[in-house]
C-alpha cells in the first residue's frame, strides 16, 4: 500500500473513533439533563464552552500543529476527550451547570484538535497538481466523519437507555483510549508540515481568499445548529413524544445520511478531473437558503405532520452535506502548504464560532419563539453565507487544473 494512502487510512480511523464519542457525548448530554429538568435554554449553555473553547483551539491549534506535529496534536485531542469523558461520570450532585460547562470545554478543545490535525494532514498528504484527489480524500474523511457522528448519536441514546449515563460514559472512554493507543503505535510524524516554525503573531490569515471562506462558513455552519442542536431534539421530545431511542435514531440517521451524501459529493457535482470553485458554492447556497424557509413555513399550515418536518430535514441534509463538502474542499484548495495547519486552523475557528452562535440561539429563539423561528433564523444565515462568498476570488491555477 503506497505510504500516503496507508497514513491517510490511519488518519481517518483515527478521526472515526474520535467522532463516535463526540456524537454520543452531545446526545447523553442533552437528553440527560434536559431529564433532570433543565430548560432548552440551559442545555444549550452546556455547550457555550465547548464551541467558545473551540474557537479558541482552531486557532491557537493551527499554530501549535504547525510548531510540534499534526500527529502529536491529533493524539493530544484523543487524549483530552477520554478525560472529558471520565470527569461527567461523578454523582449527579456534582454536576452542576458550571461543572459541565468545564467538562464540555475540554471535550471542545479535543475535538477541533482532532478535526484540524485530521484536515490538514490530509493536505499534506496530497500535492499541489492533484485536486481531483484532494477532492475525494477530503470529501470521503469529512463526509465519513459525519457519517460516524450520527452513529455517536444512536450510540449515545441507546447507551443511556442500557447502561445509564455513567456507564455509557465509561465505555466511550475505554473504546477511545484503545484506539489512542493503536494510533500512537501506527501513525508515523508527520513533520514536514512543521518546518516553518510560525509565530504566533501569524495565527490571523491574511490570505483574503481564506478570510472570506470562513466568514461564509461562519454563517453556513450557524445555520445548522440554530435549529439542530437543542431545537429539534427538545421539540422531537416535548411536543411529539418520542423516546429517547427515537430521537437519537432520527438524528443519527440524519447525520449519517449528511456523511454519506458528502463523502459522495466529488460523484454527486461531477466534476470530473476539477475540484469545485467559488460559483459551486455560491449556486449551492442559495439552493440551500430556500430549504429552512420552505420548512418554517410549512410548520405554521393547518395540513402541518411530523412527516413532513422530517422530509424537509432530509432535503436540508443533501443539500447542507453538498454545500459543505465545497466548503471543506475551498479552504485545502485555497491553503498554501507551508501554512496549511494554520489557515485550516484559522478556517475552523470561524467554523467553531458559527457552531457556538448557532448552539446558543438555538436554546433561547426555540425558548421563546419555538422551531419555526429557529427554521427562519437558519434561513437567513444561509443567506448570510453566500453574500460572502460572492467575494471569493479563482481558486489558484495549479489547484484549478486536473
Amino acid at each position: 500500500m503506497p505510504t500516503a494512502l496507508r497514513q491517510y487510512l490511519i488518519i481517518t480511523g483515527a478521526y472515526w473513533s474520535f467522532t463516535l464519542t463526540d456524537g454520543a457525548i452531545r446526545m447523553l448530554v442533552v437528553l440527560y439533563f434536559h431529564q433532570l429538568g433543565y430548560s432548552p435554554l440551559q442545555v444549550a449553555m452546556l455547550f457555550l464552552f465547548y464551541e467558545l473553547f473551540g474557537v479558541i483551539t482552531n486557532l491557537v491549534g493551527g499554530w501549535l500543529g504547525a510548531r510540534i506535529g499534526l500527529d502529536r496534536t491529533q493524539h493530544l485531542g484523543m487524549a483530552m476527550q477520554v478525560v472529558a469523558l471520565a470527569l461527567l461520570t461523578v454523582p449527579d450532585a456534582w454536576l452542576s451547570v458550571p461543572y459541565v460547562m468545564a467538562a464540555q470545554a475540554l471535550s471542545g478543545i479535543a475535538k477541533d484538535l482532532n478535526k484540524m490535525s485530521a484536515k490538514a494532514g490530509v493536505k499534506a498528504l496530497v500535492s499541489g497538481d492533484q485536486p481531483s484527489r484532494l477532492f475525494r480524500w477530503v470529501a470521503l474523511l469529512t463526509g465519513s466523519k459525519n457519517a460516524l457522528k450520527g452513529l455517536g448519536f444512536f450510540l449515545g441514546a441507546g447507551l443511556l437507555q442500557w447502561l445509564g449515563f455513567r456507564g455509557a460514559l465509561l465505555a466511550l472512554s475505554l473504546g477511545l483510549l484503545l484506539a489512542l493507543i493503536a494510533t500512537m503505535a501506527l501513525l508515523p510524524k508527520r513533520d514536514a508540515v512543521v518546518r516553518a516554525k510560525p509565530k504566533f503573531s501569524q495565527v490571523f490569515s491574511q490570505n483574503a481568499a481564506i478570510n472570506w471562506l470562513s466568514a461564509a462558513r461562519f454563517f453556513l455552519f450557524g445555520s445548522r445548529d440554530v435549529w439542530f442542536v437543542v431545537a429539534l431534539p427538545v421539540f422531537l421530545y416535548d411536543q411529539l413524544h418520542w423516546s429517547f431511542s427515537a430521537v437519537g435514531t432520527l438524528l443519527a440517521a440524519w447525520t449519517i445520511g449528511y456523511g454519506m451524501v458528502q463523502a459522495t459529493a466529488p460523484r454527486l457535482l461531477r466534476r470530473g478531473g476539477h475540484g469545485p470553485g467559488p460559483g459551486s458554492a455560491q449556486a449551492w447556497g442559495l439552493i440551500l437558503a430556500a430549504a429552512p424557509a420552505l420548512l418554517a413555513w410549512s410548520l405554521g399550515q393547518p395540513w402541518w405532520q411530523a412527516d413532513l418536518l422530517v422530509g424537509g430535514l432530509v432535503l436540508f441534509g443533501v443539500l447542507f452535506a453538498l454545500n459543505s463538502a465545497v466548503h471543506s474542499y475551498l479552504i485545502l484548495a485555497y491553503a498554501e502548504h507551508d501554512k496549511v495547519a494554520m489557515n485550516v486552523g484559522f478556517y475552523y475557528m470561524a467554523n467553531a464560532g458559527g457552531r457556538l452562535l448557532g448552539t446558543v440561539l438555538s436554546g433561547w429563539v426555540y425558548q421563546e419563539a419555538g422551531l419555526a423561528a429557529c427554521l427562519w433564523w437558519s434561513a437567513v444565515m444561509v443567506a448570510i453565507a453566500v453574500l460572502l462568498s460572492l467575494r471569493l476570488p479563482p481558486l489558484p491555477a495549479a489547484t484549478a487544473r486536473s
